[in-house]
């Protein structure tokens, strides 16, 4: 059994958002016309609460994607993005969401990000995405969405680390920087995820 995971497809990732990914909103379509191909189809969501520490905005002096640790962890410092309930952090209007089964929420702890959609950055909690697809008899996840080398990447490791065989949709995912992105394709192949 197969699980698609379409990964943060939020308004403050497309153009014109607070977190933009180039191309963002190019990927959209592609992801409703490749639903039908898995037995399970599940999204996330960057849920943020007002202030979260991976905010440029909560470290006065601290200029937005700057690195800091906080919680023993480097923390890049992100512009206020996907705040609970906020116009951005809506998925995108144009998904389909008619085969989304579940939508799990990430980064809701105010003091810990969450790139991937399995645990915190810390793997101090799980979001409970990886039970979810076992109970379900998932074998096989394949990821796409936003942005390939932070969220999407974290979730493939964090996937595979879970025991599922990965493919990372390459081409219905968008990046934010080509030496990070460059970094994340080659650490995934390095841990036996398929790229295509």
């Amino acid at each position: 059994m197969n699980a698609l995971l379409l990964i943060d497809v939020q308004l403050d990732f497309m153009p014109g958002g607070a977190l933009a990914v180039p191309g963002g909103d190019a990927i959209v379509a592609g992801l409703n016309e490749l639903q039908s191909h898995y037995d399970l189809v599940v999204a996330t969501q960057d849920w943020h609460p007002l202030g979260h520490r991976s905010f440029a905005s909560s470290h006065p002096g601290q200029a937005v994607f700057s690195e800091i640790e906080w919680q023993g962890l480097p923390q890049r410092l992100w512009p206020d993005h996907c705040v609970q309930g906020s116009p951005g952090a809506a998925l995108h209007p144009g998904l389909d969401l008619n085969r989304v089964e579940a939508i799990f929420r990430k980064g809701t702890d105010p003091d810990l990000d969450s790139y991937s959609a399995f645990f915190d950055n810390g793997h101090r909690r799980a979001t409970g995405l990886g039970a979810y697809l076992r109970a379900r008899g998932i074998t096989q996840v394949a990821v796409a969405g936003l942005a390939l080398d932070y969220c999407v990447y974290f979730s493939a490791k964090d996937a595979l680390q879970e025991g599922f065989s990965v493919e990372v949709l390459t081409e219905l995912t968008r990046g934010i920087a080509p030496a990070t992105i460059a970094a994340a394709r080659q650490d995934l192949l390095a841990r036996g995820a398929v790229l295509r």
